[in-house]
């Protein structure tokens, strides 16, 4: 009896906050106090493309004690912008075919967030390539990186 009105109270708790925050205004983030102005490089930038070559190829290096490379990138395009809300931190959802050394293309995932560079500076680059997420931080199958 006692657990059954727990739970009765419990739900009335979950129903009330989910319909506020649902009923919240959106405040795009163009309006904050240090303001974001939605300028995010395009997913065929010439640095974005050789951060996620240079950053790759590194890691595989020191890291995993591999010879695998990525040697150039076709065919990238933007697969979201912004998808989450307005009053998010704005961010360019972009996938691309990249060839690798070995002979093999494989397809790598990767967002640039506004304000997301060094120290707030410039845009940042998230990147995933898919079947080689050692660590599976973006898992499945690199789903995590888009939107």
């Amino acid at each position: 009896m006692l657990f059954s009105r727990c739970a009765a109270v419990a739900a009335t708790i979950m129903l009330f906050w989910a319909g506020g925050a649902s009923a919240r205004p959106v405040d795009p983030a163009e309006n904050r106090f240090i303001p974001f102005n939605g300028s995010i490089p395009p997913c065929d930038n010439w640095w974005t493309l050789n951060f996620i070559t240079h950053d790759f190829n590194v890691h595989e290096h020191w890291f995993f004690n591999s010879p695998l490379e990525i040697t150039e990138f076709q065919k990238t395009g933007e697969i979201g912008y912004r998808t989450n809300g307005l009053d998010f931190v704005p961010r360019r959802y972009c996938v691309a075919r990249a060839m690798f050394n070995d002979g093999r293309a494989r397809e790598v995932k990767y967002n640039l967030i506004e304000g997301g560079g060094f120290v707030g500076i410039g845009a940042g680059v998230e990147w995933c390539v898919v079947g080689l997420d050692r660590y599976h931080v973006y898992s499945p199958a690199c789903s995590a990186a888009g939107p």
